[in-house]
């Protein structure tokens, strides 16, 4: 069963706990069935791999893993600060999530049909 996860593809997040704490990051993917995502720069592990094919390389690679979506919080675009994310509903109808810290919207989620 797929979680619903607070966060989406193209948010800066700042990690809560974990090697990686305090840092700050673009969420690359959202793995809403496990209820993980995918950060840059946080959470480095290293990939051996082995040639495939003539000509590939192979070797020990950094790769990003995904971390649990309750280990960050969204870093409000306006003031740079982590904050939790809420949903209203504007004056227009449509559906916005917006930053509880300071009010400020943060983008819209569905626009209202007219």
């Amino acid at each position: 069963m797929a979680k619903k996860i607070h966060v989406k593809k193209g948010d800066t997040v700042y990690v809560l706990s974990g090697k990686d704490r305090a840092k700050t990051g673009e969420v690359l993917e959202v793995f809403p069935k496990t209820g993980r995502v995918l950060v840059e720069g946080v959470n480095i592990v290293a990939k051996h791999r082995k040639p495939r094919r003539m000509g590939e390389s192979s070797g020990i690679f950094a790769e990003e893993a995904p971390i649990d979506s309750s280990n960050v919080m969204l870093v409000d675009p306006k003031t740079g600060e982590p904050t939790k994310v809420g949903v209203r509903i504007n004056d227009n109808g449509d559906k916005v999530r917006y930053a509880k810290r300071s009010g400020n919207d943060i983008d819209v989620i569905t626009a209202a049909k007219k």
